[in-house]
């Protein structure tokens, strides 16, 4: 054990030296480690470049007070250590006139034993690679589908700068020169639901996608699939990045976020993962894209499933995913505003089934890569962009792990609209709904979590029930707006 830790620290070292000779030939004076916290917020901290060396990457840098993150410790065990991971090395376009920043991201350290932290969403995320791997898939491959609004400006009522109106009022006013209630300053408007791929000038973002996507491809390493305006009004958009195993993803999807935010700002304008913005119109979610390999084997392809090529480890897959999915929504739909996205109507999948191109199933197996095993995969449809990516795909694996573990088997599929079907149909059928609310949802997860603890750990959960319990209430305390459209005259 102490040569294969020995053998990991040399490692570590001299991924270290290949990225600090870089950092010294662009002469970055800035580095930028990264860390994510529990609720999936990017934090980072800046140090001068000449203060790391090889050791840096091996012991890590005593930089983080844990008690001042949300979800983190105590402060009398508030010491710990951000350990940057040399294969994270990106540059920060911006910010040049400063002396240029490199940027890796960091793992969470103890401070006093050097142990991993296990509140660290990307540890979480690392312990589900080995846990995958111990079960007999040494890789999984992730493509998570990356949804946001970009507003041109978003007013607040309370402000942040008048007391009064926390007890005063309440609302809120979004501007987007798309959008049907407002003048388009010489753009076109897109009505409601009818934005999906529309060209200039109705589609008024398409060059602020294009520089987001190239600072991703040309700073940030990764390979870019596909851009495009989506269903919403009020620039709804995607952008599509190449799929990756858990980890890297993850760490994909976390930059992806922090490009479309600052890019946004330097526009002068707002970019926002919140699930459900605009009332009548689509939600933005996070499609996950998934599959498990052993070897340069797909695991869930198999050419004799005359259905949908499916194998019989990717049925039992699906089986777990559909058997946890109440519980996976405190997880995969983590704040209040993501059960506003998750009504009938909006192309967000309320109900628990699987199928086959079918999009209004939580799970569909996509079938236009027929015949070609590296593309069989399972396409979770119910999570949202505010989710804490991390902790998303490891629960999804998990999930998707007890159901081979246990052969379950999912129920028929689907292969129709189903919120066409009557209630009755659907009872026949046995499709159950998703939670409609995040006070519903943790209580599925309280009474259905043992799938995770060996990964999350009672410490974790424990937390995020506690977390997201003050949410809700907080949430349920104060009168809403369209209250006093209904009830002032009562």
């Amino acid at each position: 054990m102490q040569a294969a830790a020995s053998s990991g620290s040399n490692e570590r070292a001299s991924q270290g030296a290949k990225v600090l000779e870089r950092i010294r030939e662009q002469k970055l004076r800035w580095v930028e480690l990264f860390y994510t916290d529990l609720l999936g917020g990017y934090n980072h901290i800046h140090v001068p470049s000449d203060t790391l060396d090889e050791e840096s990457f091996v012991s890590g840098l005593p930089k983080l007070d844990g008690s001042s993150v949300r979800g983190f410790r105590e402060i009398y065990e508030s010491d710990m250590i951000l350990l940057p991971d040399a294969s994270t090395f990106a540059t920060i376009p911006w910010g040049a006139e400063h002396g240029g920043t490199a940027r890796f991201i960091a793992d969470i350290l103890v401070g006093a034993t050097k142990e991993p932290y296990s509140h660290d969403p990307r540890g979480i995320a690392r312990r589900t690679v080995k846990v995958l791997a111990d079960a007999g898939y040494d890789r999984s491959y992730w493509g998570p589908e990356v949804e946001f609004f970009v507003f041109d400006s978003v007013k607040l009522i309370p402000s942040a700068n008048a007391v009064r109106d926390a007890w005063g009022g309440a609302g809120y006013l979004i501007d987007s020169a798309e959008s049907p209630w407002q003048a388009s300053d010489g753009h076109g408007s897109i009505r409601f639901k009818e934005g999906y791929h529309r060209s200039a000038p109705y589609d008024a973002l398409e060059g602020m996608r294009s520089e987001m996507c190239n600072i991703l491809a040309d700073n940030f390493h990764m390979t870019m699939d596909a851009h495009h305006h989506e269903v919403a009004t009020a620039g709804q958009a995607e952008i599509n990045i190449r799929f990756d195993e858990l980890v890297p993803a993850a760490d994909h999807v976390q930059d992806v976020h922090y490009v479309i935010k600052n890019v946004a700002a330097h526009h002068g304008k707002i970019a926002s993962f919140m699930p459900k913005p605009v009332f009548g119109d689509n939600g933005i979610g996070m499609h996950m894209n998934q599959s498990l390999w052993t070897g340069d084997k797909n695991a869930f392809f198999d050419a004799n499933d005359s259905w949908a090529e499916v194998s019989e480890t990717c049925r039992h897959y699906v089986g777990g995913l559909l058997a946890h999915s109440r519980a996976l929504c405190a997880i995969t739909n983590p704040i209040t505003n993501s059960y506003r996205r998750l009504v009938p109507g909006y192309e967000a999948p309320v109900f628990i089934a699987w199928s086959r191109s079918n999009r209004s199933a939580n799970v569909r197996i996509p079938f236009y890569h027929k015949g070609r095993p590296g593309a069989k995969r399972v396409e979770y449809r119910t999570p949202d962009s505010a989710a804490n990516i991390y902790l998303t795909e490891a629960a999804l694996s998990l999930a998707g792990l007890d159901g081979i573990k246990r052969k379950i088997e999912p129920p028929p599929p689907v292969d129709q609209d189903i919120y066409k079907l009557t209630p009755a149909r659907r009872r026949e059928l046995g499709i159950k709904e998703l939670p409609g609310s995040l006070g519903e949802a943790l209580e599925c997860l309280s009474s259905d979590d043992a799938f995770l603890k060996p990964v999350f750990g009672s410490s974790v959960l424990d937390i995020w029930h506690e977390l997201k319990r003050e949410e809700q209430l907080q949430l349920n305390l104060r009168p809403h707006p369209y209250e006093f459209y209904r009830y002032l005259d009562v």
